[in-house]
């Protein structure tokens, strides 16, 4: 092979007065006028690139393109014309001697118009039937890459994130995306244009060696050039299509993600509120709000964009592992970041949309509450009065105030902003199971602090716009006021014996047969003389129809004195 190629224009040269000017650098005569003989190589650099990082040196290996000319302008090789670019050492008789001097000092991208005195090229033996004797040669060179036999790798970084807790280390997983150029800027590969991180384990030979040295150190985020010498890369036969032999080999990369297979849950940035009464365990059921991403940054999910928590058991593999173990010792209201390996998340696979293979997982949390299926309410006594004998009890009509709010201090509800009490009879199933079970054993002025479970609340459903599903509770009430209830059972008492002749008083009109309107009246009466009462917390008027009901055994409307009878007088059926 030849060396280097034509001008892709003849040197101008202008002839005044029969003298000889050179315009640019002359290899030859111009006009009529006799060759002016050279006595070294000229150069003419055509282009020269703004940043030139290195130049050639003796002893350096350098890719290259040529075209060939003479003087008048026909072309006598190219490396061109054979698809490939020449590969040489430079300043190692590997070349004719005009074309290793003019190669030293290019820059990659440089181009240059050498011309070569036959002295200094093929002399008077010329090369065959290609080079003439005492030939004068021209070549057009662009220089594609350097490198010395020497170089290692070469990493630049551009980019270094805030924080860098963690850099690669030998055996680390990665996941990255990267451009792969040549030298002079062509580009072979990329990453960005398969929408797909390169994901591989370091330092275990799974990479070419200059990229397993080259990602080394690298922080999540870290943007870095890493330039690395054929040896380092494809060698001297390149990978056979876009890599060419001997080629050195530039990568920009960025960092995406970084774990290694031994590790495990990592908990950091905790926001523990105190008192911290309890902590999660292992069968606990769980709501917490948080925001998930990837390692650097990328956001994939959140609770809050939906505005409902996640609600799931702790421990029972309802979740990914990584999830299951860093939710374990939580206490309610603290904030945690749970960093999770793809080990214990979506492994390998990911979700195959918003998360990707190998990734690991960054979840902020936020503790809303917690329980468990086996807690009970608890009842905290906060005031009690010096006199407190009289304790609420199953059938008493009580009156409360309350402030309702859940775990995290949420507002629910308050009984003040009505300006009234809440008013139920106790054991009428009037409120939840856990209401209940905190009035019972109240005296009237007693304040108590309740926590109540969801399934002694709400449950599952919760209450549409007030109280979330699976809520835990929490009661701060004040017993008002309390009516003592009926025995088990009834509705209606009597405060003194009962009259002999109870039909006929309540006959009114004598008819032997007792109407609605007669038996209301009756009882109302008794009621307001105080000889009988009523069970508080009720409609007067429903408790009356029952009683009338119950009493009236065939439903023609009228008790008869065959159908009427006391309740302690008939064995036992659904009478008020």
């Amino acid at each position: 092979y030849l060396h280097t190629g034509p001008p892709p224009h003849p040197h101008p040269v202008i002839c005044v007065h029969g003298m000889i000017y050179l315009a640019v650098l002359v290899a030859f005569a111009a006009c009529d006028a006799p060759p002016v003989p050279l006595d070294d190589i000229v150069i003419e650099k055509t282009f020269v690139p703004e940043q030139c990082g290195r130049a050639v040196k003796v002893g350096d290996y350098v890719r290259y393109h040529y075209n060939g000319m003479f003087p008048d302008g026909k072309k006598f090789d190219s490396s061109y014309d054979r698809g490939s670019t020449y590969n040489v050492y430079v300043g190692k008789k590997q070349l004719i001697e005009g074309m290793d001097r003019a190669l030293v000092g290019m820059c990659v991208n440089e181009r240059r118009l050498v011309t070569i005195p036959p002295q200094l090229a093929y002399g008077k033996e010329g090369y065959g039937d290609v080079i003439p004797s005492d030939a004068i040669l021209h070549f057009d060179v662009l220089l594609l890459d350097v490198w010395n036999p020497d170089d290692g790798v070469q990493s630049e970084t551009y980019y270094t994130p805030e924080n860098c807790s963690r850099k690669v280390e030998v055996s680390d997983y990665v996941r990255y995306h990267y451009n792969g150029t040549l030298l002079d800027g062509t580009l072979f590969d990329s990453s960005h244009t398969r929408l797909r991180t390169y994901d591989t384990y370091v330092g275990i030979g799974w990479l070419i060696a200059g990229m397993d040295q080259g990602l080394l150190g690298m922080c999540v985020g870290e943007r870095r050039i890493i330039t690395m010498p054929p040896s380092l890369g494809y060698g001297s036969n390149g990978d056979g299509s876009d890599i060419p032999g001997q080629a050195s080999l530039v990568f920009d990369v960025v960092l995406l993600d970084l774990h290694n297979p031994k590790d495990g849950v990592t908990i950091t940035n905790q926001d523990i509120p105190q008192p911290c009464l309890r902590k999660s365990i292992s069968g606990d059921f769980i709501r917490y709000h948080y925001n998930g991403s990837l390692l650097d940054g990328t956001f994939f999910d959140s609770s809050y964009s939906r505005n409902r928590t996640y609600d799931t058991y702790v421990g029972k593999g309802s979740l990914i592992g990584g999830m299951d173990e860093g939710l374990i010792g939580v206490c309610i209201g603290e904030r945690r970041r749970i960093t999770i390996p793809p080990h214990l998340g979506y492994g390998e696979e990911g979700t195959g949309t918003k998360i990707p293979g190998s990734a690991v997982l960054v979840f902020d949390i936020h503790i809303i509450d917690f329980h468990n299926p086996s807690d009970t309410v608890v009842i905290t006594t906060n005031y009690k009065p010096e006199v407190c004998e009289t304790l609420a009890k199953k059938g008493d009509f009580v009156k409360y105030h309350y402030n309702a709010s859940l775990m995290d201090g949420s507002f629910i509800d308050s009984t003040y902003n009505y300006g009234k009490t809440y008013n139920i009879v106790l054991g009428a199933n009037q409120v939840v199971p856990g209401m209940e079970e905190g009035l019972k054993e109240m005296c009237v002025g007693e304040r108590r602090h309740l926590v109540i479970p969801p399934h002694l609340g709400y449950g599952e459903r919760g209450v549409d716009g007030e109280v979330p599903a699976s809520a835990v509770l929490v009661f701060n009430i004040e017993m008002i006021e309390m009516e003592a209830g009926l025995p088990d059972g009834y509705m209606f008492i009597w405060n003194e014996e009962v009259s002999a002749d109870l039909f006929t008083e309540m006959d009114a009109d004598k008819d032997l047969q007792v109407l609605a309107s007669e038996f209301s009246d009756y009882i109302l009466r008794q009621v307001n003389e105080g000889k009988g009462r009523l069970a508080p917390g009720f409609s007067a008027n429903l408790i009356i129809e029952n009683m009338f009901s119950n009493q009236d055994r065939n439903g023609d409307g009228k008790i008869t004195e065959e159908e009427f009878k006391l309740k302690a007088d008939e064995t036992p059926h659904d009478e008020l």
